[in-house]
């Protein structure tokens, strides 16, 4: 039987749509399942505060009354504005080994773009930086963190196949985690405290850190903004995301770089341990035993791999060394846990800037993903 495209407009629908994503990888190695939970909150249009300047639709791909694909598609209207541009985009694509699932599939999201007047159409991007990015075109045998998501090799023929190209790459790495801060690593970041008048903050209970909550987001802001694709988050997505991270933080694993004169927040690093083995076991959901899987990844027993979740210096502190003191307070904590490596998220190949940080390390370029772009 022919392929059938059906939107989605219930939640029953929607909740097909969250979950095809799990029993498409069912099984695989190197997937990792995001909570069905949050990925509901994210596309529902009353709970996610991306659609003050946002909007979407959802198309599931039927074959033989059996789901065999799915797509959104989002068009952010204040990054159109902000980068002068009338694109939308495509996101939550997944799709069987097949051209005509993957041909109806963005067929579907292409004519709604163009219906909407856009004159191209990118992905995968989703509402904001802080939802997956990127398909994955290289380190298929590695498995994904929590941040990222996992795709087949093929997804990369059928986009291409139907005349989608290259517009960003995003590459990420595993650094070795030395057992002392290099000397040098450690001069440079002392001199640094004292050129510019820092020091670095850290926190024992949680209530500490939430007078500094918004401050974070305020300069994941100022750092992100020249970044492709960004938009600026609102003051309501920034409550929407303190409410969501801040108390799942392991306080010891978070560092704020702060002026002595102000206490302003100019540098952030906030990172966690791998949580990618507990999510698996989770398989999306937090009940029965999701929850368990979750807290023992958290705060039980020995770690091997950090995930670099935020990592940020405002600009005008960027190039003054500012990004060294984040790990000049980190190294000695991971070695206490015991962690061997840390993932970074994905950096763009343009942005020499994070990517250099790394120079002082052993590191592997592990993985690259890709943003599309396909003009209509």
């Amino acid at each position: 039987m022919a392929v059938k495209i059906i939107e989605v407009q219930d939640y029953s629908t929607l909740k097909k749509f969250v979950e095809f994503n799990i029993k498409l990888y069912e099984g695989h190695p190197y997937h990792v399942p995001s909570l069905v939970m949050d990925e509901l909150i994210t596309l529902n249009r009353e709970k996610n505060p991306a659609f003050e300047f946002c909007e979407a639709i959802y198309f599931l791909a039927y074959r033989d009354d059996r789901i065999v694909g799915r797509i959104a598609g989002i068009i952010n209207h204040r990054a159109n504005e902000t980068w002068n541009q009338s694109y939308a985009r495509f996101s939550f694509v997944d799709f069987v080994d097949d051209e005509e699932t993957a041909d109806a599939l963005f067929d579907a999201v292409e004519k709604w773009a163009a219906a909407k007047g856009m004159k191209g159409i990118q992905g995968p991007l989703g509402f904001t930086d802080l939802d997956h990015e990127g398909l994955l075109v290289w380190g298929f045998d590695r498995l994904s963190t929590m941040a990222t998501a996992y795709s087949f090799p093929y997804y990369m023929r059928h986009i291409e196949r139907l005349g989608y190209a290259k517009d960003q790459d995003w590459n990420e790495f595993l650094i070795k985690i030395p057992a002392e801060i290099p000397d040098r690593y450690r001069r440079i970041a002392e001199i640094v405290l004292q050129k510019h008048d820092l020091k670095i903050k850290k926190f024992k209970f949680i209530y500490e850190i939430w007078p500094y909550a918004h401050k974070i987001f305020t300069l994941w802001n100022e750092a992100y903004r020249p970044l492709y694709g960004y938009s600026a988050l609102s003051d309501r997505q920034i409550d929407y995301y303190v409410k969501m991270y801040i108390p799942m933080l392991r306080l010891e694993q978070v560092t704020l770089i702060v002026r002595n004169s102000d206490e302003a927040v100019i540098g952030v690093g906030i990172t966690l341990p791998s949580l990618s083995k507990a999510l698996k076991k989770a398989k999306g959901k937090l009940l029965p035993f999701g929850w368990f899987h979750l807290l023992r990844a958290l705060y039980g027993g020995k770690k091997d791999v950090v995930d670099l979740y935020i990592i940020g210096v405002h600009p005008d502190y960027q190039n003054k060394g500012v990004n060294t003191l984040m790990f000049y307070d980190l190294i000695p904590i991971f070695n206490k846990i015991g962690y061997k490596y840390a993932e970074s998220n994905p950096e763009l190949e343009l942005n020499t800037k994070m990517q250099s940080q790394w120079d002082y390390f052993e590191r592997e370029h592990i993985k690259t993903r890709r943003a599309y772009i396909k003009y209509l």
